[in-house]
């Protein structure tokens, strides 16, 4: 009775885990006060303790003076302040294919060579920035304060010649430039490096007005976030902000919207993909979020107040990562980006086996049998365990008869029940609660499974075999044409998730059989409550589910027998 009042809680607790992030989990943001004023932070700056490069014209290097003194001399102020139609430029890279207007030098888009929308073999690339979805672009920049206004719709001159530059061999610089009437120039500079995901962003005000001019610099990303709330991972706008992640539900948006402190990176990420800023000198500052329109974010990162005297200039550094949540790509931009991957609470578990994944696909290119090997690893280094557990439940199986007895016997006095059973358990040498120890084991390893297969982009439109195109998303047999209770689209016939939910009941019947009759239907219940929730899951975590439930079988089988 204890045994199946065990199993009962055990599946119960994962039923309701699994129900849970279906239905209600939202990530939480951290509670923190918003406890700097724009005094105190000029104040800081006073002291030294930031360190904005602002520097005389006159006394900066030669590189940076002549290149922004050469652009400037090209470009009269007659030029720069009139109306004029913003050419689009067009940047191809081995990577992707990005259009930044001069007006406002903003991404208008940005395409990924290497990934697609589907798994269609007509399938358009992944577009990371559609035009359709943010008429402004993304990559704005605003400077607090009356001096500065409208710098998103400004239209800049660029210092490339041609409307289309192909980045071969060597990194190409990009230089945007606006002037205001008071004198104030402002410059945008990217830089974009073959072979990788990450741009250069330089922005540049040098203050050849007859004032002085006080403010933020306030560089923003832009993205539209779909309606539906992911429930199995994270998307959204996030920060690592004081080496803490900070991954703020769109809902909670509206709670706090500030948040102060040493900045490695901000992002908007989505399942997959990922648009982040990074400091690259100082990086005090604030993340501050906004949500307008069809659940446009704007996720924006404000460096501390500065002032720039007459005849001076400060000069920002940042670098940008426009592409895939790719661990090892991340990794390799610094800034603690990778962080931005986070498995939750079996993150420890989840990154070797990500990785280990990854290694064995160098030798096995087929991600679904990368999987299936995998499981069987698990399963070997967990076999002395789960031998363990299959023996003490099939001595259980032998003492039904005797408990059996006992509850007629004894019939209404459920404390000599307890005794008698607690005795022939002590008399036979058997561990109630033994058989449950395989299952208690598997759990952090399915929950770290469940979170790594659902994000990682290595699974995206993988293929199997057969109908099996796609590891991320549910498998699906054919096409009904019609909508089915509880299958989300594409509805199809879930080959693999009705085979696992056989598995389980096969398990359930090899199991010793649960006493208490309302137990007893429950654990009846369980194997098609798992079926049904497991419809919707991705191929990849199906696939381990099954191959895990058919192993265990086959163990528990050779145990039984060996035992009996």
């Amino acid at each position: 009775m204890e045994q199946g009042r065990l199993f009962l809680a055990i599946g119960l607790s994962l039923l309701v885990f699994l129900v849970w992030n279906l239905l209600f989990v939202d990530n939480e943001a951290a509670k923190r006060q918003q406890d700097a004023r724009k005094d105190e932070i000029r104040q800081k700056q006073d002291d030294g303790k930031y360190e904005e490069t602002v520097i005389p014209a006159e006394s900066a290097s030669a590189a940076d003076v002549s290149k922004a003194d050469e652009t400037i001399a090209a470009l009269p102020l007659k030029d720069v302040t009139e109306e004029r139609q913003a050419r689009i430029l067009t940047i191809r890279t081995p990577l992707y294919t990005a259009k930044i207007s001069e007006k406002g030098a903003v991404i208008k888009s940005f395409l990924l060579n290497n990934y697609y929308e589907t798994s269609s073999p007509d399938s358009p690339l992944y577009q990371m920035a559609p035009p359709s979805e943010i008429k402004t672009g993304t990559i704005t920049l605003e400077f607090s304060g009356n001096q500065l206004n409208n710098l998103n719709s400004v239209v800049f001159h660029s210092d490339a010649t041609d409307s289309e530059v192909t980045v071969g061999n060597n990194p190409h610089h990009i230089i945007f430039t606006s002037q205001s009437e008071q004198g104030v120039i402002v410059q945008k500079e990217y830089l974009f490096t073959p072979q990788s995901y990450k741009i250069g962003l330089t922005v540049r005000i040098i203050n050849k007005s007859d004032r002085d001019i006080q403010g933020q610099a306030i560089v923003g990303l832009k993205k539209v976030m779909p309606k539906d709330i992911d429930r199995f991972g994270f998307s959204g706008p996030s920060a690592l902000i004081n080496n803490t992640l900070e991954q703020i539900a769109i809902k909670d948006i509206a709670k706090k919207n500030v948040y102060p402190g040493k900045v490695d990176w901000i992002a908007v990420e989505g399942r997959y993909f990922i648009t982040a800023l990074m400091p690259v000198k100082n990086q005090n500052g604030e993340l501050r979020l906004n949500v307008t329109g069809e659940n446009v974010i704007t996720s924006q990162y404000a460096a501390p107040l500065m002032e720039i005297q007459a005849n001076m200039q400060a000069s920002l550094e940042y670098e940008l990562f426009i592409g895939p949540k790719k661990v090892s790509i991340l990794k390799q931009s610094g800034h603690q980006l990778d962080k931005a991957v986070d498995f939750g609470w079996f993150d420890f578990i989840a990154k070797p086996c990500l990785s280990f994944m990854n290694y064995l696909y160098q030798y096995i290119p087929n991600y679904g049998v990368v999987i299936i090997i995998l499981t069987l690893l698990i399963k070997m280094v967990l076999w002395p365990l789960g031998s363990k557990g299959y023996k003490s439940m099939a001595e259980m199986k032998k003492l039904t008869p005797l408990m059996s007895e006992i509850k007629e016997k004894y019939k209404g006095d459920k404390k000599r029940i307890q005794e008698e059973t607690m005795q022939l358990y002590k008399t036979y040498k058997v561990n109630p609660i033994g058989g449950c120890l395989p299952m208690v084991i598997q759990i952090p390893v399915f929950f770290a499974f469940y979170r790594m297969l659902y994000q990682a982009i290595e699974l995206r439109h993988a293929p199997f075999f057969g109908w099996i195109t796609d590891m991320s998303a549910p498998d699906r047999l054919g096409n009904f044409g019609f909508s089915i209770p509880f299958m989300e689209a594409p509805y199809g016939i879930p080959v693999l998730t009705i085979i696992m939910g056989v598995t389980m009941f096969l398990q359930q019947k090899m199991s010793p059989p649960v006493g208490d009759a309302t137990q007893a239907k429950i654990m009846q219940f369980m194997p098609l409550a798992f079926t049904v929730i497991f419809i919707n899951f991705s191929a990849g975590l199906v696939l381990y589910w099954l191959i895990n439930n058919v192993v265990s079988i086959a163990q528990q089988y050779y145990i039984q027998k060996k035992t009996i």
